[in-house]
């Protein structure tokens, strides 16, 4: 069993794996199978779960709603967490023309709204803006966001993706602390390492959430100079710790980063959920972290 951790001194509480959504459509679950699967993460201890109004072609957040809606009572025993200002180009939309960002009120507003809604819940714990908007209005989002906090309608607020200085300019416009910035970090992508991403979370104690950290299973299957240098390495290290498994290994890799970051599990089977869940017992030695980053790298550090 897995605990809940504070993100941020305001109270946020979010589990210490996520349970992500984002290929919910892909698993062809029927409401009684999704609910029997979010049960069976709850009684994991992850009762945090990660969607955006975009994933599946704007359809998974309707069928995680569909399922939840079977046992409401659920609802209280879950932290549920969305993004908005991604546009897609989609059947849904047929008068779009390109694929765009809009962090406008209007847009913020309509896309809680249908999030609520496709949900079947009156509040989301966490919203979060998914891409950084060129045009974004610092003011004008904050503006937003206090008043769908003063509604009831969502109690936290944090970015995705977001550069430090992206953080900083909506911070400066905000009462509250932004609760967490939902990031891209895997052995293949160690950007978020070295362009003060991670140094700007741990700096203000705010929990970054990971997404894509198993690289959308590229580590199983890219066949690349990096990657059959990381599988090595990975498999190297799952041996040395009692024969954990590739995947096991990352996330334990990924724990070991001092902001304290929060990965989010894709998968939709609960076995492997259960994998990822018991990495959070296996200590690796800084040796063996470091390994896996040379691996990535491809030399060693300066």
């Amino acid at each position: 069993m897995i605990s809940r951790v504070e993100t941020v001194p305001q109270g946020l509480h979010l589990s210490e794996f996520i349970q992500g959504y984002w290929r919910l459509a892909e698993w062809y679950m029927s409401p009684e199978e999704l609910l029997n699967f979010l049960k069976q993460h709850i009684e994991l201890g992850i009762t945090s779960v990660d969607h955006a109004d975009i994933y599946g072609n704007y359809v998974c957040e309707q069928l995680f709603g569909e399922a939840l809606a079977l046992e409401p009572s659920l609802r209280e025993k879950i932290e549920i967490v969305t993004k908005c200002d991604i546009k897609l180009l989609s059947d849904k939309y047929p008068n779009r023309t390109v694929k765009h960002y809009d962090t406008s009120a209007l847009h913020i507003n309509a896309s809680v709204d249908a999030s609520l809604a496709n949900l079947q819940t009156d509040y989301l714990d966490l919203l979060l803006i998914h891409r950084p908007d060129p045009l974004m209005n610092a003011d004008e989002v904050a503006e937003t966001f206090m008043q769908l906090k003063e509604s009831g309608k969502v109690r936290y607020f944090g970015v995705s993706n977001f550069t430090p200085m992206q953080f900083e300019l909506l911070q400066s416009r905000l009462p509250f602390a932004l609760s967490t910035n939902q990031i891209e970090v895997n052995p293949f992508n160690l950007s978020a390492l070295h362009d003060g991403t991670l140094d700007q979370l741990q700096m203000k104690r705010v929990r970054p959430m990971i997404w894509s950290a198993l690289a959308g299973g590229l580590i199983f299957s890219e066949q690349t100079e990096q990657a059959n240098r990381l599988r090595t390495v990975l498999n190297n290290i799952g041996e040395e710790v009692g024969g954990a498994s590739i995947d096991q290994v990352i996330y334990a890799w990924l724990l070991m980063l001092p902001s304290k970051p929060l990965p989010i599990i894709g998968s939709g089977n609960i076995d492997r959920v259960k994998m990822a869940v018991a990495s959070k017992d296996l200590v690796l030695t800084r040796e063996q972290w470091f390994q896996v980053w040379s691996a990535s790298q491809g030399h060693e550090v300066p």
